[in-house]
């Protein structure tokens, strides 16, 4: 069965969603970072897989359930990490992020029949799940990261090693205040919803963007 991999940082303030700050204090955006992390984990949990894997930078808290087993990242740059994790494992594995909340089981539960990989595009451009149903550090190394076409360079990975590769639906990373309004909307019975919805700074940044919106939907 598919082993399901989760790469992550410990939610620490000024160590994880920088991006978020402003409007959010570092305390704040840890706290949203802890929360999108427990969706996600929570929905790795209600998925079936041979192993639930977290690849930690950090240490675990008491937002990891049970059943997983955690690895310490390795050092080096994001496309090593990635390259790593798949490196652990010795059958199908897919791979995601702590920045996708809204994530679901029935998204991670892919058909493996026919399909050498499983690609996830994100609205950033890069993507928020990678699966290969032989694991091969190779295709991830060299890719670069956190930039527009990280996407689109990984898939091209892959589609050059012969790959014939699913496509998950698109979803959108939480990096910014409004991501976070607009996938907190997607997932509003989640954990991330509930802690956004507490937080002052998301009200009025929520209060904003309405008033904005208003005078287009007008013209």
């Amino acid at each position: 069965m598919t082993t399901l991999l989760v790469i992550a940082k410990e939610p620490l303030p000024g160590r994880v969603k920088t991006r978020l700050t402003p409007p959010f204090t570092p305390t704040e955006a840890a706290a949203l970072a802890e929360a999108a992390l427990a969706d996600t984990l929570a929905a790795v949990a209600a998925t079936p897989a041979g192993r639930r894997v977290l690849v930690l930078d950090g240490r675990p808290g008491p937002w990891l359930p049970p059943g997983f087993e955690v690895l310490p990242q390795v050092a080096g740059t994001l496309d090593e990490r990635l390259a790593a994790a798949f490196g652990a494992c010795s059958g199908p594995a897919l791979l995601i992020g702590m920045d996708t909340p809204q994530v679901t089981p029935e998204l991670l539960t892919v058909d493996w029949d026919g399909y050498g990989a499983w690609f996830g595009p994100a609205v950033d451009g890069g993507f928020w799940a990678l699966g290969l149903a032989e694991p091969d550090p190779r295709l991830l190394r060299g890719v670069p990261m956190s930039v527009p076409e990280t996407g689109a360079v990984q898939y091209e990975r892959l589609r050059t090693a012969g790959l014939r590769t699913g496509r998950l639906p698109l979803l959108r990373d939480v990096d910014t205040a409004e991501d976070a309004r607009l996938v907190a909307a997607e997932a509003p019975g989640g954990t991330f919803a509930a802690r956004l919805a507490t937080l002052p700074a998301a009200t009025a940044a929520t209060a904003a963007s309405e008033a904005s919106a208003a005078p287009a939907a007008r013209r």
